[in-house]
């Protein structure tokens, strides 16, 4: 599915294409069991039905158990109360990630339960990727490990011949593998981190589409525009935004700077982040220190107090006191309520300055991967 159109009442789940001529019931059994959640049947409804695509089967929490886990899906406390540890306990991690989709106020889609089951483990694996993600933040530069890269001016990064992408991608974003903080821009190292999650789905289930997809890393990457046409889907709208405060582990999103003169300052025109669970998002440049949602829309909000130009005229954001600005907030009430209010809203479109905050109306995350329904299609080397 692309963008989402209107959003239904109530949780739409998760919606089944093909399920082997089941009904509702075995459906929904196959599901909570290929997912470990067969402990959440009794808050989960299973219900069938046929639109333009034809049949489908939807599974999700029932609306009672939705508002009592994520009252107005406002899933950033979801892990506290269902007293989950997603920072350093796998099993979790997973129950979040199902739990989140049982409650999705959109439907997530797929072809079958297989699709189902990768969408899960690639949300893991960049959840987790992310959190070991650290980098050197920088606009203008760009570094990766020489053993694993090689840089070619006309298309930027290609892996050298014979090395494993998920072994180049873990080593350029990951100190622990490479013992090195390599020079990324925000955008580009949530790519990163995003293909390494479906690079390790592919590798596991589709070896002949991870092959197709390490043979093409050697001639060119796929950046930018393409590499989101390429690898992600895209749920909400401008027309149709998403609840502001509802995030899946997985989760790529944008937090747009809403101040017209300092989102002129190279890298500061927002924030691409990727949502960890138990209410965090990625901090690449300082791992140990993820961000809360109220952090990072008082880091955001902060970086107009900190606006000055270089020697040679060029805009730039003094980082130490943005630091010293959003900790003195933290410390005044009134004025971290105000700016709270101000930022958390949702922004405006690209161009735009007048009253939007910071919060994005879209949600983005991996394709379908599955041998004979993946609709991730490789363009030609």
């Amino acid at each position: 599915m692309g963008k989402s159109g209107k959003q239904a009442a109530g949780p739409q789940g998760i919606l089944i294409r093909e399920t082997a001529g089941q009904g509702p019931a075995a459906t929904l059994q196959a599901v909570l069991t290929r997912l470990d959640a067969q402990d959440l049947a009794h808050c989960v409804r299973s219900t069938e039905g046929d639109d333009d695509a034809g049949h489908f089967i939807r599974i999700s929490l029932s609306a009672e158990q939705g508002e009592a886990w994520a009252p107005g899906y406002d899933t950033l406390a979801l892990a506290r109360r269902l007293q989950l540890h997603t920072d350093d306990q796998p099993a979790d991690l997973t129950r979040e990630i199902v739990a989140a989709m049982l409650m999705g106020p959109v439907a997530f889609e797929f072809p079958s339960v297989d699709e189902l089951a990768s969408a899960v483990r690639i949300r893991h694996n960049i959840a987790r990727a992310a959190r070991k993600t650290s980098l050197s933040f920088h606009t203008s530069q760009a570094e990766r490990p020489q053993d694993c890269w090689t840089y070619r001016k006309d298309i930027g990064f290609v892996i050298r011949p014979g090395v494993s992408l998920v072994t180049a991608l873990a080593k350029a974003t990951q100190p622990e593998v490479s013992g090195t903080l390599y020079s990324f821009s925000c955008y580009r190292a949530t790519e990163y981190v995003m293909l390494l999650g479906i690079a390790e789905e592919l590798a596991h289930c589709n070896p002949a589409l991870y092959a197709q997809l390490q043979t093409l890393w050697t001639a060119r990457p796929i950046m930018s525009g393409p590499f989101h046409d390429v690898f992600l889907r895209e749920q909400g709208a401008m027309e149709a935004p998403l609840p502001p405060h509802y995030f899946v582990p997985g989760d790529r999103t944008w937090f747009r700077n809403p101040d017209e003169a300092s989102a002129e300052a190279s890298g500061y025109e927002g924030s691409w982040v990727i949502y960890l669970g138990g209410g965090l998002f990625c901090n690449f440049w300082k791992r140990d220190q993820p961000y809360t949602l109220a952090d990072k829309c008082l880091e955001i909000y902060q970086w107009r107090n900190a606006l000055y130009r270089d020697a040679e005229g060029h805009e730039r954001i003094d980082e130490a006191k943005v630091e010293t600005l959003v900790a003195a907030a933290q410390q005044d009430e009134p004025e971290l309520e105000r700016i709270l209010a101000l930022m958390q809203r949702y922004r405006e479109p690209r161009g735009v300055y007048r009253d939007g905050g910071c919060l994005d109306t879209t949600r983005e995350f991996a394709r379908w991967v599955c041998p004979g329904t993946a609709d991730l299609v490789l363009p030609k080397e």
